[in-house]
Order: structure tokens, then sequence, then C-alpha cells
């Protein structure tokens, strides 16, 4: 089977501190070896000189061992908990998967 890389990025709510945006992201950070099939999570702001960002400042990328870990991801009670802490900061958010 092969890996999946499931990218994001996130546009924060108007007033949104860097203090709840690292917050976010450490609760996100933590779901690697709480769920399994998740092997890393890498994330940041968004840096280039392009603009082409639309709005949205930071990014994310996942990696996960195969689909079935991906979509054993999405309704595990720790991604639900780390959802509590970031969606109530989020304008707006898109998510794409893609297979390695």
């Amino acid at each position: 089977m092969s890996q999946v890389k499931h990218y994001g990025c996130f546009q924060f709510k108007a007033g949104t501190t860097a203090e709840q945006i690292a917050e976010c992201f450490a609760s996100m950070a933590g779901m690697v070896g709480k769920i399994p099939g998740l092997l890393d999570f890498n994330y940041g702001p968004y840096d280039s000189a392009e603009g082409l960002n639309d709005g949205y400042t930071h990014g994310f990328i996942m990696t996960f061992e195969s689909p079935r870990a991906r979509d054993e991801y999405l309704p595990h009670p720790v991604h639900e908990e780390v959802k509590e802490v970031v969606v109530p900061h989020l304008e707006r958010l898109v998510v794409f998967d893609f297979n390695m």
C-alpha cells in the first residue's frame, strides 16, 4: 500500500493570538504516537513572496502509512479532541490528500 500525505491550510479568525495558534499546532503534533498509522506531522506559517495563499496563513502536512490509516484517523477520538481545540479558531480551512 502507498502512504498518504494529508495536507491542509488554515486561515485563523481575526484576533486569534500567536499563543492560541501555537496551542492548535501543539495539539495536532500530539496526535503522532497516539493515532496508529500517523507517521509524522509538520507545519508552519505561510512564507512566500508569491502571494498566492488566498488568505490562508498556516499549513500542515501529515503522513499516514496507508489510506486505511488515514481513514481510521478521521473519526479517531484523539482527532475529535484536537478538533475541539483547533476548529473554534478557524475562519477557513482546506484539506487535500494524495497517495505517494
